[in-house]
């Protein structure tokens, strides 16, 4: 297992310190945070990833926060996996 979770139906009015906080509570270690927004519009898209401290920590943060209701939405916070690959648009032809 890795440190790195997915978090999935995040509010949009949450910002990246809002998501190190929450999962930083009880001690655990957050290394980074990287919220995913629309290309065009700036507009967060109600995910991100979050990699953690160590696998301890990634496994209380699955524990503790799947499922937990922020502002009316219940979070899925899983083990993040890599994509395979295709998905997603071609790039830009200029």
């Amino acid at each position: 297992m890795g440190t790195r979770l997915y978090v999935g139906n995040l509010p949009f009015s949450m910002d990246e310190q809002q998501v190190r906080e929450l999962f930083g509570q009880n001690g655990r270690q957050v290394r980074e945070v990287k919220l995913i927004t629309d290309r065009e519009t700036g507009r967060l898209r109600g995910f991100g990833f979050v990699e953690m401290g160590s696998q301890d920590d990634a496994d209380a943060a699955i524990r503790e926060l799947n499922g937990h209701e922020i502002g009316g939405r219940p979070l899925t916070v899983n083990e993040a996996r890599e994509r395979e690959g295709g998905g997603g648009r071609p790039p830009r032809r200029y």
